[in-house]
Formats: C-alpha cells, sequence, structure tokens
C-alpha cells in the first residue's frame, strides 16, 4: 500500500503488492474513500449541498432558504421588491398603489420609494375673494416633475379685484426662470362663452394666470380683473394645469 500525493490522501494498493494483501488493502482505501464522503449521504427532497467549514470534503445538507440566501420569507405579497437598506442587507418593499411609479429616495430606508398619488391642495390665490366659491385642486409627483391642476368655481360672495397669482402645491426648482410658461388656463362664463389664457411663472412659489388677449398685431395676454375676460358671475369658473420642476 502507498500513500501517494493526491487530493484526498487516499492509500491505494501498489504494482508490488502481494495477490493476498489486496482484499485488505482495498478494505483501507475503500474506509478512507467512505470516511471522506460521508458527508455528501442523505438529506432531504429541497435541500442544497452547502460547505460546512474550510476542511475539505466538510458540507451538510440545509434547507435552500438557509441564513445565507435571501429568505422566502421577506416578501409578504404580489409585487413586493428586494431592495437593500446597506451593505449586505436585503429587505423588502412593499409594493406600490396601482399605475405608480418607483424612483430613488436616500431619505427612505431602502433608497427607494413609490411616487404617483394624487394629492389634495387649497391654493391661495392673490387678488381672489373666495367668499362661498369652492377649489377642486390636486397635484401629482413623480421625482422632480410636479403635475399641478386646479379649478375654482365663482359663489354668489366671490370675486376677482386684479390679476391674479396662486401659490406652487410645491416649490419650484430654480431651474424654472421667471415668466416661463407652464401650463394652459380655461375660463368659462357660465356656460355661455369661454375664454383660453396661460399659467406662467413668476418666481418664488406663484405661477400668473393670465387670459390671452388678441387686441394687437401679435396674440399676448393680459392681467385678469372683476370684467376680463368677462364680468365674472356665480356659476363661472377657472380651471388651471400646468407642469414644473420642483426645488
Amino acid at each position: 500500500m502507498a500513500n501517494p500525493t493526491s487530493n484526498f490522501g487516499w492509500q491505494m494498493p501498489t504494482p508490488v503488492d502481494l495477490v493476498t494483501d489486496l482484499p485488505a488493502d482495498f478494505e483501507v482505501f475503500g474506509q478512507a474513500v467512505d470516511t471522506s464522503l460521508a458527508d455528501l449521504k442523505g438529506g432531504t427532497s429541497g435541500q442544497v449541498l452547502s460547505k460546512n467549514s474550510n476542511t475539505d470534503m466538510d458540507f451538510v445538507w440545509v434547507t435552500s432558504d438557509d441564513a445565507n440566501a435571501i429568505q422566502n420569507t421577506i416578501v409578504d405579497a404580489k409585487g413586493d421588491l428586494i431592495a437593500a437598506t446597506g451593505a449586505d442587507t436585503p429587505a423588502r418593499l412593499a409594493v406600490g398603489e396601482n399605475d405608480r411609479v418607483l424612483v430613488a429616495a436616500s431619505g427612505e430606508a431602502t433608497g427607494l420609494k413609490w411616487q404617483g398619488t394624487p394629492t389634495a391642495w387649497t391654493p391661495s390665490i392673490t387678488n381672489l375673494t373666495v367668499g362661498n366659491g369652492s377649489f377642486a385642486a390636486s397635484y401629482v409627483q413623480i421625482g422632480k416633475i410636479v403635475f399641478a391642476k386646479l379649478k375654482f368655481s365663482f359663489g354668489s360672495t366671490s370675486a376677482i379685484t386684479g390679476g391674479i397669482f396662486s401659490t406652487m402645491p410645491v416649490s419650484a426648482s430654480g431651474n424654472t426662470q421667471g415668466a416661463t410658461v407652464l401650463g394652459n388656463l380655461y375660463m368659462e362664463d357660465a356656460g355661455t362663452q369661454a375664454f383660453l389664457g396661460l399659467v406662467d411663472y413668476r418666481g418664488g412659489n406663484l405661477v400668473n394666470l393670465n387670459p390671452t388677449t388678441a387686441s394687437g398685431t401679435y396674440v399676448g395676454y393680459s392681467a385678469t380683473s372683476a370684467t376680463v375676460p368677462f364680468t365674472w358671475a356665480t356659476g363661472d369658473y377657472f380651471t388651471a394645469q400646468f407642469i414644473y420642476e420642483a426645488a
């Protein structure tokens, strides 16, 4: 028997061994192989073989959902995502509402968040007496982009006293320059006639709502007033929609 240089050092019969020695030689050889492969024995359905230590041939059978893998229980519902709260730290990000989008958000635990849910908003409008009139306004923010809309319906004690400026639902980015047209304005005289206008940024957190006019060579716009673009009364309304970049 010899102990050759090999991966596992199993003793093996040599060409000069006597025939009478072979049964015992093979017994020694077979026992060494059996001992080395002992850890490969057994296991149950669904288990996987895992290294147990740095020792050669040292393995252990474990379930596929072992501590060194992302656990099956980390997700709870259809659409859940696996994100990370830090290095080598997976975590569950619950599925968002239908039709929402995922954006990067460093302030969140997983660095991600769902956006796109409409949010109610009550603007403050300069030179508008709300009285018993009513607002219907909302906005959606996706990343840095804000989609805003508002409607004001006049009551018997509502009034416009000059050019109207509306606050914005989210502060504008410095990239939004002064006098930049952000959207459209629609004004209706109680179903009688309608006028169009523009929503333009005037700095700070304000947009200007102005009707367009064709009094000159080119179409322009002028300030809204109690009589521009018509004499405002109960049942009249205006709507505005605009898009801009948030701070």
